[in-house]
């Protein structure tokens, strides 16, 4: 199993940036395809952004698409998520997620298959 902590949130203003980090320890992060979701209040889990084990294929919902980046550091066994251009909307707890995928070319994986879960990371953008 692999141990998931993001820290990185907080508010922000309309239209400012965070980056949330992931820290990946207990086993080889490279492993994993890697996703973040949010999930606000009374709202179901939302995915956001997935990246490929060795990085370098993402995918994005259009909700997110071309504000946010996700990528990750292998060699420090860390995912982040760049969050540009913030909206009020994107306020939520984010979460980052791993799943064990046989194929470096596997990027969007069902939420039922992410596997490994941390325990989000407040954002709140402010108006």
């Amino acid at each position: 199993q692999v141990q998931l902590v993001e820290s990185g949130g907080g508010l922000v203003q309309a239209g400012g940036s965070l980056r949330l980090s992931c820290a990946a320890s207990g086993r080889t992060f490279s492993n994993y395809a890697m996703g973040w979701f949010r999930q606000a209040p009374g709202k179901e889990r939302e995915f956001v952004a997935a990246i490929n084990k060795r990085g370098g294929l993402t995918y994005y919902p259009d909700s997110v698409k071309g504000r946010f980046t996700i990528s990750r550091d292998n060699a420090k066994n860390t995912l982040y998520l760049q969050m540009n251009s913030l909206k009020p909307e994107d306020t939520a707890v984010y979460y980052c997620a791993g799943s064990i995928v046989a194929y470096d070319i596997t990027v969007r994986v069902p939420i039922s298959q992410y596997d490994y879960w941390g325990q989000g990371t407040q954002v709140t953008v402010s108006s």
